[in-house]
């Protein structure tokens, strides 16, 4: 039998089917990320993007503290996954979106970002995944095709820079990694318990840069309140069902989030900024709606 305490160690999922629930968990994560890359951008009006990695982790984890009661013991044996969950997907991501959106506009990193789902199945493959199907790779495809669709004429003249392309990509690495190797200790310990500590362990880390960065920031209520949400909602609680989602699903499946994000801004963008939408990009919804379908489907019994 495999060592149960290897750091890659990953998980298909419990449930094979993907259900209500997984659904629900789904949504919330979409609808909490569809907003990140805009309360970056605000953040860095004011505050250097040290300062906004560590703000949104420790305000993560300072939630996840405030709504947890239960104490719960980890075996030191866990403690190497969820160091390496802190480190390549909180601590790290947190500080390359932040240092990507300088020279990238939000609209190219949310692009770049639909690659999560694709590079989440591919490290998932390596890892030794044998419980996906072929229906899955194609609904990974087809959802990066729908992003791209929907997304190109917001890419189209925006501002592009190499490093900021490298960063962002560093930071999708970072999360098909963290997707394979968190369910089987979220199974163990609860998602908040393992996030928690994580985001505790990246906070620690990402301390020095935080403190550096004070010096080239000023303060605004408007940097603030953005940061302040990015860090409670989409770095504490939505990571949190994020994380929950995985070891219910296994990794390539949760992954589809990645696609539904960009769907989300663009909806809102609809709803409430007045934007409108071309026949090409609703064509990129339906083909993105395909692809989560898709690649949500029923995956193989692990021993059959």
């Amino acid at each position: 039998m495999a060592d149960r305490r290897r750091v890659l160690e990953t998980s298909d999922g419990t449930h094979p089917h993907f259900g209500p629930v997984e659904w629900g968990l789904l949504a919330v994560t979409s609808i909490t990320w569809g907003s990140s890359y805009l309360w970056i951008a605000l953040g860095l009006e004011s505050f250097a993007p040290g300062l906004i990695a560590w703000l949104r982790l420790a305000l993560g984890a300072g939630a996840l503290a405030l709504i947890t009661r239960e104490h719960v013991a980890i075996d030191r044996r866990d403690w190497g996954v969820i160091s390496l969950i802190a480190v390549v997907g909180n601590a790290g991501p947190a500080l390359a979106f932040a240092v990507a959106e300088q020279t990238l506009e939000s609209s190219v990193v949310g692009m770049l970002t639909a690659a999560v789902p694709l590079a989440t199945l591919a490290v998932a493959i390596l890892l030794g995944n044998r419980s996906l199907r072929p229906i899955h790779a194609v609904g990974m495809f087809l959802g990066l095709i729908g992003v791209v669709i929907l997304s190109v004429d917001n890419v189209i003249g925006a501002k592009t820079g190499v490093s900021g392309i490298v960063y962002t990509l560093l930071a999708v690495f970072g999360y098909a990694l963290t997707a394979n190797v968190i369910g089987p200790v979220v199974e163990r310990y609860g998602a908040i318990a393992v996030i928690l500590r994580a985001q505790l362990i990246a906070v620690l880390l990402m301390t020095p840069s935080g403190w550096l960065a004070l010096s080239d920031s000023t303060f605004s209520w408007r940097s603030f309140v953005a940061v302040a949400i990015l860090g409670v909602l989409g770095t504490g609680m939505a990571r949190s069902v994020q994380a929950a989602l995985v070891a219910r699903a296994g990794a390539p499946r949760a992954s589809v989030v990645g696609y539904l994000v960009p769907v989300v801004a663009a909806i809102l963008g609809v709803a409430f900024l007045s934007e409108t939408m071309s026949a090409a990009e609703l064509g990129g919804l339906a083909i993105i709606t395909v692809g989560a379908f898709l690649g949500t489907r029923k995956v193989r019994p692990a021993n059959p």
